[in-house]
């Protein structure tokens, strides 16, 4: 904003081919406006020292930019138009600079007491919201204002030619049986409008078709973007409270939780009651958390990482809730033991057979610190969930003799492997198997399932690692 009606805006660009410098001015007086594009052969090297900047192929004066960088303010809009290979310059007609948008103003065209005539310059990467702003500030301004004048703007880049601010009510059609259905009201068109005027609508009846109503929406409502905001200025003129409370008559939508959900509520009900407290960490993590600290490998084709990480510690999308678990009780060693949380939430691993190309699982894990193991309560833990679950337990020769048979077992995870033959006849295998490096040798056992005629895996516990431990600083 400025006193001086009289403005250019030049955009420069060096163009290292040619050895040519591209102005592109635009000049709003009080009685003309122009735009008009120049190629000049070092006209303006050495006018200003930003302008100087420019020409030699620097990013901006050093001066300036050191400036901005240490302001907390200014500082946070550098990054703007820092390598950008175009700066915008606004000089006024004796060739001031005025403003380098977005970074900082000029003294010579502040507001003071005696300023009467203000021209308005906003500038900004996205055409509509730039728009948006425009008309909201000419709004503001109006009612102390004698007159609202739109200048006319001549883009030489690409031959568009506008008016700004333009003040024209948007026109957008809304049907009076909508209105009138999601708020449950039966009201006529008539009523329809003026209860729509109480909240700076126009609004006039369609002429080709009566369930259809005309409303023309100010400029300083660019919240309304769909007739379901329509609706709600009209609900909101009605009055809430006063709406009738009516079940939908058009629909025969029952909501229901989905099954994953109900069962992690499940899961979250009975591990409360048994005593332990849900924790909710955050769903990224850092790689060495979520590989090196539990002692396992990265195959590069499990995780999904973050491409531009802005800190070590958000990495990449969690494939184990255990890391925020150790980092949990880790963060409130202070506290009493023994510490039981649990969590129930979401994994993500890399699955290059969806259309997204990854797949989130829910999962379930629970961690004890105390001053024993803790291995019987993690255990009795299992024994509980899976009883509501209503999954019987089975002994490790039972479920393996009998697929059909549905129910769980648990199995010591590192010793040998059992086979099983045709006739269902189970053979002690000379293979001898580590299967998850977490957890302390010969203290984990994993927990198997027979459902639906298959044996499944469907997960493990027991006693961390020593290195685990201490890689996460607990005792």
């Amino acid at each position: 904003m400025g006193e001086d009606l009289s403005r250019e805006e030049h955009w420069l660009t060096n163009d290292s081919d040619q050895g040519t410098l591209h102005i592109r001015s635009i000049t709003a007086g009080a009685d003309r406006v122009r735009a008009s594009e120049s190629d000049e052969e070092d006209e303006w090297q050495g006018a200003d020292g930003v302008l100087r900047g420019m020409w030699d192929g620097q990013s901006v004066d050093p001066d300036i930019l050191n400036l901005a960088q240490k302001d907390k303010h200014l500082g946070r809009f550098l990054h703007i138009i820092r390598d950008s290979p175009v700066y915008p310059v606004i000089y006024d007609s004796n060739r001031t600079v005025l403003s380098l948008p977005p970074i900082i103003n000029g003294d010579h065209s502040k507001i003071t007491l005696k300023t009467k005539n203000v021209f308005v310059e906003i500038t900004a990467l996205d055409k509509t919201k730039v728009e948006i702003v425009c008309q909201m500030l000419v709004a503001m301004f109006a009612g102390y204002a004698e007159a609202i004048e739109p200048i006319q703007i001549n883009s030489a880049h690409n031959n568009e030619t506008r008016q700004s601010p333009d003040l024209t009510p948007r026109s957008m059609p809304a049907e009076v049986d909508y209105l009138n259905q999601v708020t449950g009201l039966n009201l006529s068109p008539e009523e329809i409008s003026k209860l729509l005027s109480r909240m700076g609508h126009d609004v006039s009846p369609s002429q080709s078709d009566k369930n259809i109503l005309d409303v023309s929406i100010p400029i300083t409502r660019a919240d309304i973007l769909h007739q379901a905001d329509i609706m709600e200025d009209y609900a909101i003129a009605y009055g809430f409270n006063k709406l009738p409370r009516i079940y939908p008559n058009k629909t025969a939508a029952v909501s229901a939780p989905l099954p994953i959900n109900k069962l992690a509520d499940i899961l979250r009900l009975e591990s409360a009651a048994a005593g332990w407290t849900e924790v909710l960490p955050l769903i990224l993590c850092s790689h060495d958390e979520n590989f090196a600290y539990l002692n396992r490998k990265d195959d590069g084709k499990t995780a999904i990482k973050l491409a531009n990480p802005k800190t070590a510690e958000y990495q990449l999308v969690r494939t184990s809730l255990l890391p925020g678990l150790l980092k949990t009780i880790s963060s409130n060693k202070h506290h009493s033991v023994p510490m039981k949380i649990f969590e129930v939430s979401d994994v993500g691993f890399i699955d290059m057979q969806q259309e997204r190309k990854s797949r989130n699982e829910r999962h379930f894990a629970a961690a004890i610190m105390g001053k024993t193991s803790g291995f019987e309560q993690v255990h009795g833990l299992l024994d509980r969930l899976m009883l509501m679950l209503r999954s019987a337990f089975l002994t490790r020769e039972d479920g393996l003799k009998n697929d059909p048979l549905e129910g769980y077992w648990i199995e010591e995870v590192d010793g040998k492997l059992f086979s099983r033959t045709a006739g269902g006849e189970v053979h002690e295998a000379n293979v001898f198997v580590r299967a998850d490096p977490t957890f302390l040798q010969g203290h984990a056992a994993a927990i198997k399932l027979n459902l639906g005629g298959k044996n499944h895996t469907i997960g493990v516990f027991g006693i961390l690692h020593p290195s685990v431990l201490g890689k996460f600083e607990l005792p």
